[in-house]
Order: structure tokens, then sequence, then C-alpha cells
């Protein structure tokens, strides 16, 4: 689900942003996950009010949404969410968020130095095993809480706010160090 969501999500796609510095940059990312949030927390609410079947249709709702931020980001510090590379950088943010440390660390050493390494030309060279594994071990219990009557849906609004803000910060972490260090590279 992830890869359908990923490969058709540059037909909504902001074109990358030219010509801004980098504190006006992080000021329409912050809006961004601003906006996100609040759109994944009525989501997880009302999927949570909904019981079962509504908090079946979450998952790929609140998937969706989080892919969809990460993308914004990237246009936002000015890459091109269409090149598959790009992509990739993405899905390593989407790891280094929902993975334990151990995983994280390995993330970390693949995302360095990330614009003068060569990349795969496929999106089937990524280990999607790994990437739903720490994905689903990271949300489980959360996720679950939401499927309980009467408090799934402020569980469902809380997880939901809190899950797409943590991603948010970590890519705007991610995106703030491949700035950093470009511009380092320019100087």
């Amino acid at each position: 689900m992830t890869r359908a969501i990923l490969t058709g999500a540059d037909f909504v796609t902001a074109s990358p942003l030219r010509d801004a510095t980098l504190e006006e940059r992080e000021a329409k990312v912050a809006a961004a996950i601003q906006g996100w949030k609040t759109a994944a927390g009525a989501e997880g609410g009302v999927a949570g009010a909904g019981g079962f079947l509504l908090a079946a249709a979450d998952f790929p709702l609140l998937m969706s949404f989080k892919l969809k931020l990460l993308f914004e980001i990237a246009a936002l510090y000015g890459h091109d969410g269409s090149v598959l590379s790009e992509r990739l950088y993405i899905l390593h943010i989407f790891e280094l968020a929902f993975s334990d440390v151990e995983h994280r660390v390995k993330v970390l050493e693949a995302m360095d130095d990330w614009d003068s390494r060569e990349h795969p030309t496929d999106l089937k060279a990524f280990d999607w095993r790994s990437f739903q594994q720490q994905y689903r071990d990271h949300i489980d219990l959360a996720k679950l809480a939401q499927l309980l009557p009467v408090v799934g849906a402020p569980v469902g609004a809380v997880v939901n706010w809190r899950l797409t803000a943590h991603l948010g910060k970590t890519a705007m972490m991610a995106y703030r160090m491949r700035w950093l260090a470009r511009e380092g590279q320019g100087a």
C-alpha cells in the first residue's frame, strides 16, 4: 500500500520551492506540519468514534496523509518528489521516524551525504519488509487502543496528531541537515 501511495503521490505534489532562505522554508514547513497534524487528528478521532470498520480505514488514510506531508516538505526544501532518489529519501525519513534505535542508525548511515551518493534506479531495491515491520512495531499499541469503545475517538485523534507531528519534526531535521551539508560544500 505504501508503495502504491508513494508511486501516485507525484500527481498532487507541489513543485520544488526555489530562491527562498532556510528560515522562509522552515516557516512554510511548520505551517504544513500544523495543517497535516490537524487533518490527521480529526481523521483519527472520526475513525476511532466509528468503531472497527472506520478504524480499519484509518491506516491507509493516515499513511497517505503522512506521505503527502513528506512530499510537501521535500518540495518546500527545494526537492522534486517525482525523482526516484527523492522518493527513497522520503522513505528513509519515514523509517527514521518510526523505527527502533538499531534500525535508525542504519537509516542515518544511508542518508548521510545523500546528494553525492549513487542511488538505486528502481523502488524494488528498497527493503520494504524491514520498512513494514519497523513501522508496524512502532505504532501497534497506540493504534490498537483506537479500536476500544468510548476511548477510541480521543485516542485516535491524539495518536494521529502525535505521529504526524513526530514525522514532520523528523523530516524537518533531515532536510535541515541536508540543506546545511549542501551549503557547507558550497562555502
